[in-house]
């Protein structure tokens, strides 16, 4: 070990001691695109003893111009990203303890994967995570670190229990509808940058640095040149239903109906059936032989057209119908196929 992290070991702050807290740390990654593969890549390769990454989709073409690790067969394939990132990562390291997730990330599965953890990490792209991911951590008591970008700008910031704001106090300064890589496009710098800011505010809580934290939320403008640094403390609130004494932590509701949403920036509604009634590949497989329409199996999904619109139904089925943005029509589709 001493001659694979030899040069992070001579930088002072982290030493013997931060490699051998690195080695016994777990952290839980939500999201595995642009942030996500350039995050779970640097802790893998910095010795982080564990890390669990949830993701719910699968390569496309269009995320090859940002995503590391992933490549043109990946693509073909409809791999999951989950997979082609632990594929990666396991030739990277192979004492690597690498869990994953298929799945949309709710409350409950959230709070199974973070039972053990010492930090989560944002790699999502919508606010509704991020407000299940900050109920998360201060139900559970641990820290995360915020990230996200688009064009060529990024935001930066750590949230931790009991001694900052929370995402939640946040909102009202943020606004409420943004734009996303899907609407105005995004440059591979940006993303790494903002996913290496992440990392490092990682690395200084899991070896016993907290102390270096940043204090004020990062923001820049890498085309533009513009870096600039944004005071939070006198943004909390004291009526927080997330932070304050009174919680409730309102994102960790259960819902028991199936849940359509449109996927952030995308033309995609995705449906989640409720735990009574799950669909599975086999289903989908009846029913598109019903329809005499073409279809793909692969290990993780069913691939088929209806319409206009491209249907994914994954094994544990939660299904993407891409091409709609209207969840009424979704709705009317699911239901008309599968009643």
């Amino acid at each position: 070990m001493e001659e694979r992290y030899s040069r992070q070991m001579l930088f002072q702050p982290i030493g013997e001691k931060g490699q051998a807290k690195l080695a016994a740390s777990h952290v839980v990654m939500i999201g595995c695109g642009a942030l996500g593969t350039n995050i779970a890549e640097t802790l893998i390769r910095a010795g982080v003893g564990k890390l669990t990454i949830a993701d719910r989709d699968y390569v496309e073409m269009s995320n090859l111009q940002r995503q590391q690790m992933f490549t043109e067969q990946d693509a073909r394939e409809g791999t999951p990203k989950v997979i082609a990132a632990k594929r990666v990562l396991q030739e990277v390291r192979e004492d690597a303890n690498i869990q994953i997730v298929l799945d949309h990330v709710d409350g409950p599965l959230l709070e199974q994967l973070v039972s053990d953890a010492d930090l989560i990490m944002d790699a999502t792209d919508n606010f509704e995570t991020r407000l299940l991911i900050n109920d998360v951590a201060w139900k559970r008591g641990l820290p995360w670190i915020y990230g996200a970008c688009v064009g060529s700008t990024g935001v930066v910031f750590p949230f931790v229990p009991q001694q900052t704001a929370c995402f939640r106090c946040l909102l009202p300064a943020l606004p409420a509808v943004t734009q996303t890589c899907d609407t105005a496009g995004i440059i591979a710098p940006a993303a790494s940058m903002v996913a290496a800011n992440q990392s490092t505010e990682a690395l200084k809580w899991l070896t016993g640095n907290s102390k270096k934290l940043r204090s004020k939320l990062f923001h820049f403008d890498i085309w533009n040149n513009s870096f600039m640094e944004v005071g939070i403390s006198r943004m909390k609130k004291e009526a927080c239903p997330t932070c304050s004494h009174q919680a409730t932590y309102p994102a960790l509701e259960k819902q028991e109906e199936t849940n359509f949403a449109v996927l952030c920036g995308r033309d995609t509604v995705q449906v989640i059936p409720i735990a009574k009634r799950q669909l599975a590949i086999s289903d989908g497989e009846q029913v598109v032989k019903r329809l005499g329409v073409k279809h793909r199996i692969t290990d993780f999904f069913i691939e088929f057209y209806i319409q206009s619109y491209r249907c994914i139904l994954f094994q544990n089925g939660r299904m993407f119908i891409h091409g709609l943005k209207d969840i009424s029509q979704g709705r009317k589709l699911y239901h008309q196929l599968f009643g």
